[in-house]
């Protein structure tokens, strides 16, 4: 390209970066104005300040987020649009001059969507489409795309404009995940602009885009529907914690930082689960029979004696029938409330009747007892041992966690709940009380709280004042707004999120992480063919509108909930809906991570075996060829002697494999890290759960037919490994390779 057209677009770019420094700066000072602002001595004027100081501080962590090539692509148009111009920019975000004259367009916008959808044969009012690439703040090369024959850009041939796609898809991986908002293509922009309603499912193999498409379809929907979801939010689930790390700076370098990203072990809050359980166990307690029984614990724990039992109150006998406590037990469940909280009404029925009962029995005995006696009476029941036993022992006030491990740890209870279970089914769930909990307790917990309600039913009630301070703070702030001369620029339940008295409200993502019944307006579900019927049930109390965006591959399913059609995974979400009414389906078929030489192998493996591979078309071949070696030395030495650059999985058939593989690697002379916590390090050990969703320039796959045997589901594991290289693949087998691998 001339010097004089690179030239041109760097010049462009250098006043779009003029003003995105501008409006850094311009935030940056009323952040000073604000802070330095004399409020004067009442609560409610401080509040105010630091609230909108909050709002500048996320303004300029947003617009510096945003730095890392702020313009990516130009749109040539075949007339003029409505601003008079002829040409459009392309962006991470909108940026407007002084005089509100567009700048760059967002992505996100329906004027930009032409940059990813544009053809030859559908040119969507376009000439030409141009990608900018950049290194830092500079442009160091464009890639051309022409529609219009009678259009020629610098003088040069018609360009196909793939460059800028192969160059990110052979790019050496960091251990993140970058953005794809560059390279976006057709099919994946037409799904990730797609309605927000419903329950849109995205299927596709691996390196089909399907993590990229989500994010960047989370970050879509927060733009186009930002009324809906600033309030609500919108949450991320992912398989593991490394998938977390991974993924986490994708959203914040779109411009967006208020979304809760949590693993499937994160979902209940004060918890971060990562020990998985054995898969008989995890199929056990993923099961929907589960939310039976735990409906069944909680039940049991509401008890009438079956005799009368005397109580000492002040040291006289009263009498507790046991029609009392069922008469007060029958009052609570008629009011439908959890347990904990209609265990107030139990109490509060019960010594009632006690009181009328123990009023009767003095005057009985000859002492004087009116109606204003009744109060100190009630309270001497209240305050007695005998009394406090009797209630806990028909109606104790519980937490989740004990409800759980009390379940587990005391068969005999366990056998009383389950009589149609079988004893080997019931002994998958012992263990003792203090054991850590693990992930697929994680909706046991949800599943006990939501039946049991708040434990403290004072911090309930002060959680309940707290909405309605909320709702007076929303109308505070709009006069705040209108007083301030912001209006436009800062929305008032932003702003709000800051009048608390004493407290740090926080963002909307940090209330939401943070409390349980928080409902979202949106959930984005990967590796969604991995979850339990329990899991689900925690998703779908989380938003109940059944807003989902879920992504995955069933071919990849390697856990033991694991489903072979989505029509299975999403019954407890959708219900049967034979005609799938609630929900949709789209598939991705372009691999753009995997070589076809590797993908091609993993597919011819999974289908051997009997995994309902979703076909997918690779878009390049790698010039290194899959390698198979009987020794961990020869493929690591060989793999870091190609490159010293770039990262390295190798991937072992169990967790307890890890540690001593990591030792191994770690003898050849290379930096290695164990598991989720070593994948910034350039050579990391990994199982095939730990790897999910990843990828990596190479991997080395340890004995692959010892994953196959590892689980029911090995073959999904062993595909899972398979393709996770951007490069290359070698194979560590001892053993003859699986069926399929090799081509006959």
């Amino acid at each position: 390209m001339s010097e004089t057209e690179l030239r041109g677009e760097q010049d462009y770019v250098a006043r779009l970066y003029a003003r995105l420094d501008a409006l850094q700066d311009e935030a940056q000072q009323q952040l000073i104005r604000v802070r330095r602002e004399n409020t004067g001595g009442t609560h409610q004027s401080r509040t105010e300040r630091d609230a909108f100081a909050r709002i500048y501080e996320d303004r300029i962590v947003q617009l510096r987020e945003v730095n890392e090539r702020l313009a990516f692509g130009r749109l040539e148009l075949d007339a003029e649009d409505d601003d008079g111009q002829s040409r459009r920019y392309i962006g991470r975000l909108g940026l407007r001059d002084s005089d509100l004259t567009p700048l760059l367009l967002d992505w996100r916008v329906p004027q930009a969507s032409a940059f990813y959808q544009a053809t030859a044969a559908h040119p969507l009012g376009t000439r030409a489409r141009r990608h900018l690439i950049s290194k830092g703040r500079s442009i160091v090369r464009v890639e051309d795309e022409i529609f219009d024959a009678k259009l020629l850009l610098d003088g040069g041939a018609e360009l196909q404009g793939e460059g800028a796609l192969l160059s990110a898809l052979t790019a050496e991986r960091t251990g993140r995940m970058n953005d794809i908002v560059a390279t976006i293509q057709a099919e994946q922009d037409r799904i990730i602009r797609s309605e927000l309603q419903g329950v849109l499912v995205v299927q596709g193999g691996p390196g089909t885009g399907k993590t990229a498409v989500a994010l960047h379809r989370a970050a879509y929907l927060l733009y186009s529907h930002r009324d809906r979801l600033r309030n609500s939010g919108v949450l991320i689930v992912g398989p593991s914690r490394s998938f977390l790390h991974y993924i986490e700076s994708v959203l914040p370098s779109l411009g967006e930082t208020g979304v809760v990203l949590a693993s499937v072990g994160q979902l209940f809050p004060g918890l971060d689960a990562t020990r998985e359980d054995e898969p008989e166990i995890a199929a056990v307690k993923g099961s929907g029979d589960m939310a039976e029984l735990i409906a069944r614990a909680v039940k049991s724990r509401q008890k009438i004696p079956f005799d009368a039992v005397d109580l000492d109150v002040s040291g006289d006998t009263v009498t507790l029938d046991p029609h009392i406590i069922a008469s007060a037990v029958n009052r609570a469940q008629q009011t439908r409330k959890p347990h904990n909280e209609a265990r107030v009404v139990f109490v509060k029925s019960a010594l009632s009747q006690l009181t009328k009962l123990w009023a009767a029995q003095l005057r009985s005995q000859g002492n004087s007892v009116d109606e204003s006696d009744h109060d100190m009476l009630r309270e001497d029941l209240r305050s007695s041992h005998d009394v406090r036993v009797a209630l806990n022992t028909a109606w104790l006030p519980l937490t989740p966690e004990k409800l759980v491990q009390d379940l587990f740890a005391r068969p005999q209870w366990l056998a009383e709940l389950t009589p149609n279970w079988s004893a080997s089914k019931r002994a998958l769930l012992r263990r003792e009380r203090d054991a850590p909990f693990t992930i697929s307790d994680v909706p046991l917990l949800d599943e006990a709280a939501e039946l049991l309600g708040e434990y403290d039913v004072v911090d309930a009630a002060e959680r309940r004042e707290e909405k309605q301070q909320h709702k007076r703070d929303v109308e505070n702030a709009k006069r705040a707004i209108e007083n301030m001369g912001v209006r436009g620029l800062v929305n008032a339940e932003d702003l709000a999120a800051g009048f608390a008295e004493g407290v740090d409200r926080g963002t909307t993502a940090e209330r939401a992480a943070g409390d349980r019944s928080w409902t979202y307006g949106h959930i984005v579900v990967d590796e969604a063919q991995e979850l339990s019927p329990m899991q689900w049930r925690v998703l779908l109390r989380r938003c109940p509108l059944r807003s989902f965006t879920v992504v995955g591959d069933i071919a990849q399913g390697a856990s033991a909930s694991a489903v072979s059609t989505w029509r299975q995974a999403l019954w407890a979400l959708v219900g049967s809906d034979p005609e799938g009414q609630r929900w949709r389906l789209e598939e991705l078929t372009v691999n753009y991570r995997t070589p076809s030489q590797i993908s091609a192998a993993a597919e011819r493996m999974a289908i051997a075996h009997g995994l309902p591979v979703t076909p997918s078309t690779a878009v390049r071949e790698s010039e290194w060829p899959i390698r198979v070696t009987d020794t961990l030395a020869d493929a690591v030495s060989h793999d870091r002697a190609i490159s010293t650059a770039g990262t390295l999985a190798v991937i072992v058939p169990a967790a307890q494999l890890v540690s001593a593989y990591t030792e191994l690697v770690a003898a050849y002379g290379s930096a290695v890290g164990a598991g989720v916590d070593g994948l910034d390090r350039p050579v990391a050990v990994l199982t095939p759960q730990d790897a999910k969703g990843l990828e990596f320039d190479a991997v080395v796959v340890v004995d692959p037919t010892g994953i196959l045997r590892e689980t029911a589901r090995g073959a999904g594991a062993l595909y899972v490994a398979m393709t996770r290289p951007t490069q290359r693949l070698t194979l560590v087998c001892t053993d003859p390779l699986p069926d399929g691998i090799l081509t006959t």
